[in-house]
């Protein structure tokens, strides 16, 4: 409805299209928030919070976990699931289906899954999951954060399940190491941090992606940018230009890198490196890399700057580093300038012009003596669009500017805004009122996307 209505707008006069463009971002995103469904989740009461536990210690009394280590999940839950109906019913308590239901989820996800974070794992409206200690546990859900009636036992049943997600992937986590990454089966990136660093205990940060990859078209129907910018960047990104997402966390960079880089040629070979995988590239060539720590002697560590320089002997089309924030970026840049062009990357920053002075910050991490001109002039040669995003205070996560790297005048990196989102307040139900406009420039890099076979419009560019 949102597409169709600024299409067919399209053209008209412009304050009348600015105002039908203010109206229906506002209207879609008020009827967006009265059709949020309630996360529905029930906890246990306290009779039954110890009858589970007195089962589930029964059940490790009978149970040999060895022989249901080797079969299938879907086995193994049905031998458990069995098992505890058996000891249900040698109870006196009486129980109703439901509670009896949950108490038999509840211990099957104890011994094969995640305990308490099982349920939040399978709920797909939640994005973030934030256990802030054992019995504090908020979720995100359409950028808002909610407090849940997920509770672990204590502080150990908590570090329990920290121990189980981090073995399955070959690290550990003790008082000499007190924080990891690492991700879950489903690819979700997982942070934990336990005391001495964690004052009031252990504490995990899982951010989950979707399982439908969000395109560019669904991110236009969610009114995070309209039809002409999405066309703008999915010709920037067939005509190997050279892309730079910029926004703070939570802002949406990976989904966005992830749905810009869907228009890369199938013919192209992609090396993405990553501290931690996150970019699910639908791509058939893709070859993806990922950094690893030091190992309990401190030895064996690999580093996103040495994935980047091996990166160049694995002959790439295209490099997409999912994140850079060290050294790094000096290689990136190098790695822009001589033939890898249509390079991706994302920077935290709050606009494009912090984005372009965290690069240069990041570029002198790199140990060498560089002149700062010296480096703005690779920084200008090597980036040509920035694509900046935030996520406001309504939840919603916004393309607000779109830049393009215009080059050099002086020392100073010259930037021209081809898009923006023209913020005008917030209503009474707090949703963030405003409009996308063109600022009337022209791209210079618009010929060579019309060369490079890009059919696009000037007249997208026009106010």
């Amino acid at each position: 409805m949102g597409l169709k209505s600024r299409l067919k707008n399209f053209g008209e006069d412009k304050k009348h299209k600015h105002k039908a463009e203010n109206h229906t971002i506002n209207n879609e995103a008020e009827q967006e928030k009265q059709t949020r469904p309630k996360l529905k989740l029930t906890a246990l009461n306290a009779l039954e919070l110890k009858l589970k536990d007195e089962i589930h210690s029964n059940l490790m009394d009978a149970l040999d976990l060895s022989l249901i280590s080797g079969v299938e999940e879907i086995d193994a839950r049905k031998q458990i699931s069995q098992v505890v109906r058996q000891l249900i019913e040698g109870q006196s308590a009486p129980l109703n289906a439901r509670s009896r239901q949950q108490i038999v989820k509840e211990i099957e996800d104890e011994i094969l899954g995640l305990g308490p974070l099982e349920p939040l794992l399978s709920e797909p409206t939640i994005s973030d999951i934030l256990v802030n200690n054992y019995h504090s546990v908020y979720v995100e859900r359409f950028g808002k954060l909610e407090l849940t009636p997920v509770r672990f036992k204590d502080n150990d049943h908590l570090m329990k399940i920290i121990d189980r997600i981090v073995s399955k992937i070959g690290r550990r986590i003790d008082e000499s190491s007190p924080m990891v990454d690492a991700r879950l089966a489903d690819g979700s990136r997982v942070n934990a941090i336990i005391p001495p660093l964690a004052i009031d205990g252990a504490s995990i940060s899982i951010r989950r992606f979707p399982e439908d990859k969000l395109k560019l078209d669904d991110l236009v129907e969610k009114n995070a940018l309209t039809a002409q910018m999405a066309q703008f960047l999915k010709a920037t990104s067939k005509a190997k230009q050279n892309i730079l997402i910029s926004g703070g966390t939570g802002s949406g960079k990976t989904t966005m890198l992830n749905a810009i880089s869907n228009f890369i040629p199938a013919d192209e070979r992609i090396v993405t490196i990553e501290d931690s995988a996150e970019l699910q590239l639908q791509l058939p060539h893709v070859v993806r890399l990922e950094t690893r720590p030091a190992n309990i002697e401190g030895k064996g560590e690999v580093s996103l700057r040495d994935l980047v320089k091996n990166s160049l002997r694995m002959r790439p089309d295209r490099i997409v580093i999912g994140e850079v924030r060290g050294g790094e970026a000096f290689d990136m840049l190098q790695a822009m300038n001589t033939g890898h062009d249509g390079s991706l990357t994302t920077v935290h920053a709050n606009t494009p012009r912090d984005a372009l002075a965290r690069v240069e910050n990041m570029v002198s991490m790199a140990g060498f003596e560089l002149p700062v001109s010296a480096i703005r002039k690779q920084i200008a040669s090597a980036i040509n669009i920035i694509v900046q995003l935030n996520r406001l205070e309504d939840g919603s996560r916004r393309v607000i500017s779109i830049q393009e790297v215009a080059g050099m005048e002086g020392d100073i990196i010259t930037l021209s805004e081809i898009f923006k989102f023209n913020r005008t307040g917030v209503d009474e139900q707090g949703t963030v009122q405003g409009s996308y406009i063109a600022t009337g420039l022209i791209p210079d890099c618009l010929p060579k996307l019309q060369s490079m076979g890009c059919e696009i419009d000037k007249t997208i560019f026009l106010t």
